[in-house]
């Protein structure tokens, strides 16, 4: 019987493992039938009235949810039970794929009801994405965590070149209402797996947090994270502009190429083999090169497929060159994602993750406009151009905003603190809490203390704090006392049950170590003051 420990460290070992791979396989499915959809909806309307306007609208309905509800998706999947939230979301999206089938072949079906309907299903793509990547580290070990999402980017490139596909032959051969019922069927199989799996319990917090106190407790460590806001800037610089690939190359095909949709198909067939490849070797990547290596490297390879595609009139050429284009596109975004993985604590996974989709499905929303208005006011080649110059400088400015080096970090959670000894019990969303912690410190590690202190003030704003101080005592020579502000009793005990990790405690522990004595802890409740 093969164990998780003997699993290789390859792109496939994942699938090694048995829940990972019926997961995976269900996703892979879901994803399948979404792209059937998007077809179908994009055919019923073909015929209607203003129908160029109403077509882009259907990846708009799809696609808007996933930037407006990605955070929201990800405080519940934090706060509830991921596995459950998973198989609600996938019933109410098989609700909804009925409806849809069943309105289609009645003939009920109008464009106003097919838009709202697949923004409803968008709805459900957004409570999903999150939820599901943050389930990933519980299915697999760390060091696996690359190769994961490496496939999880494989099964979006299949699901992008067989779902059209399959889409189309349907249509032509039964109709759309097929397709519809056939992307409702994905629902109910992933929900049917979700549904088998067994999931044990994740470390953390036991009580679920109120939603808009989970809320902003995520908006604050997105705020204070200066590694996770480095994983949002890079991804938005590399995104930006390289979406424009992907939303041109339809008239690549048509206006430079002079390709029909089989050619189109075959571009993205060769993009699709590109970022299979770059999945395959994203072990051995990421093994030779640094996170800000792979990001530049990958990005000037982007950058310039990008400018050869722009440029020539032979398909054979730019098949060739879409080629290394998918595989530095696998590369730069699987890369990061892996990292944002590993770097993110159980606690907020979910919301930071949201914050990821956010600004992924947000850049490329913004950047396909974008491009296609410069593409219309100034023509194709020069957009393209200026497109891969855009990814060009992004790949310098890693030397100014790299991605901040996190592989060593400990993630693990840790509950350095003793639970406090109070004479008075606190009621659980009392608030605002005061906790002042004095430390002694001789003149000689001063100096070590305050270059300390910015650190210890990350720690605990990343944790729950919404304002901090570091004070000196005037009356008693050595003296220095942190102040800081959490919201309610509930916010600073899950500082004191899950919330830290091992490399908060290891800075935690580095500043308590220039203290000549152990710092005496005192939090200040509420006091009930009569009017």
């Amino acid at each position: 019987m093969t164990t998780v420990a003997n699993v290789p460290a390859s792109t496939w070992g994942p699938l090694r493992i048995g829940v990972f791979r019926v997961l995976w396989l269900a996703v892979l499915g879901s994803q399948v039938g979404t792209w059937m959809q998007t077809v179908g909806a994009q055919w019923l309307l073909v015929d209607q009235p203003g129908a160029a306007a109403l077509v882009a609208l259907v990846q708009t309905a799809g696609t808007l949810p996933v930037v407006l509800l990605a955070l929201p998706a990800g405080v519940l999947a934090d706060s509830l039970d991921r596995r459950r939230l998973l198989i609600w979301v996938q019933l109410f999206m098989l609700a909804v794929g009925v409806l849809l089938t069943g309105l289609t072949i009645a003939g009920q079906m109008t464009p106003g009801l097919l838009l709202a309907l697949t923004f409803a299903l968008g709805c459900g793509t957004a409570m999903t994405n999150p939820t599901y990547q943050a389930v990933i580290p519980e299915l697999v070990p760390r060091a696996q965590l690359p190769s994961a999402a490496a496939l999880g980017s494989i099964s979006v490139n299949l699901a992008r070149a067989v779902g059209p596909a399959v889409a189309g032959v349907l249509i032509a051969r039964t109709g759309v209402a097929a397709v519809f019922g056939i992307n409702a069927a994905t629902f109910l199989g992933f929900a049917i797996v979700l549904f088998l799996w067994r999931r044990h319990p994740a470390p953390g917090d036991t009580l679920p947090e109120p939603f808009f106190a989970a809320l902003r407790a995520g908006g604050r460590y997105v705020r204070h994270s200066l590694a996770l806001r480095r994983f949002l800037l890079r991804v938005e610089l590399f995104i930006v502009p390289a979406v424009a690939l992907w939303a041109l190359l339809p008239l690549v095909a048509s206006q430079r190429l002079h390709m029909g949709a089989g050619g189109y198909g075959l571009l993205l067939a060769a993009l699709g083999t590109g970022a299979v490849l770059g999945a395959v070797w994203l072990p051995r990547l990421r093994a030779a090169l640094s996170d800000n290596a792979m990001l530049w490297a990958g990005s000037l390879v982007y950058a310039v497929a990008l400018a050869v595609v722009s440029v020539v009139r032979v398909p054979a050429v730019a098949v060739l060159a879409l080629v290394p284009a998918g595989l530095a596109w696998m590369a730069v975004l699987s890369n990061i994602n892996a990292g944002l993985q590993l770097f993110l604590p159980h606690w907020v996974r979910a919301r930071g993750l949201g914050a990821y989709q956010s600004a992924f499905f947000g850049g490329q929303a913004v950047g396909a406009l974008a491009w296609g208005l410069l593409a219309v006011r100034f023509g194709l080649v020069p957009s393209l151009l200026a497109a891969a110059a855009v990814i060009a400088a992004g790949a310098a400015t890693v030397r100014f905003w790299p991605l901040i080096e996190t592989r060593h970090l400990n993630r693990e959670p840790a509950r350095p603190w003793p639970q406090p000894r109070l004479t008075v019990e606190p009621e659980r969303f009392a608030g605002p809490i005061v906790v002042e912690v004095t430390y002694i410190v001789a003149p000689s590690n001063e100096p070590a203390f305050l270059a300390s202190a910015d650190a210890l003030r990350r720690t605990r704003m990343r944790t729950g704090a919404v304002r901090w101080g570091l004070f000196r005592a005037g009356e008693v020579a050595g003296e220095m006392v942190e102040v800081y502000v959490v919201p309610t009793w509930d916010e600073h005990l899950r500082q004191h049950t899950g919330r830290l990790t091992g490399a908060d405690e290891e800075i935690d522990l580095r500043v308590r170590a220039l203290s000549e004595r152990p710092p005496t802890v005192v939090h200040l409740l509420p006091a009930d003051v009569s009017r």
